[in-house]
């Protein structure tokens, strides 16, 4: 399967991610859930940390190599669309589906995205120019 998504793009994706779980209780009207809405808060934290933590082009720490954040976000996806089990608010069903709908759609971007690129235009463990 050819990858069609670069680190930049990557990145947007995943501060956008952040943005919407900080916005979602409010969106989808799960606001006074507190376990749903402290969960999307701690989720934006989460996935805020692992963004600037990530040795790609809008990461400002670079500590993660991009082929461990791809791994990290394979573990996010399905945790997402578990976490209103195992936090408990699947009862909810706005917050249910977010968090379903959020998983599926880090599965996507995972997919999608050529983890073997950097933000350095090397392609990891290959020694070539990546393609941006």
């Amino acid at each position: 399967m050819h990858k069609q998504l670069a680190p930049r793009p990557h990145g947007f994706i995943d501060y956008a991610l952040v943005l919407f779980f900080v916005l979602a209780p409010s969106l989808f009207g799960y606001g006074d859930d507190d376990r749903a809405a402290l969960t999307s808060y701690i989720v934006a934290a989460a996935h805020l940390g692992l963004s600037v933590l990530t040795a790609y082009p809008l990461g400002l720490v670079k500590l993660i190599p991009f082929p461990i954040h791809g791994r990290m976000e394979l573990v996010i996806a399905f945790v997402l669309v578990a976490l209103p089990w195992i936090v408990g608010f699947s009862e909810n069903d706005a917050a249910r589906n977010v968090f379903i709908a959020s998983g599926v759609a880090t599965l996507a971007v995972y997919l999608l995205t050529d983890y073997r690129t950097s933000d350095i235009g090397t392609t990891w463990g290959r020694g070539r120019p990546a393609t941006r």
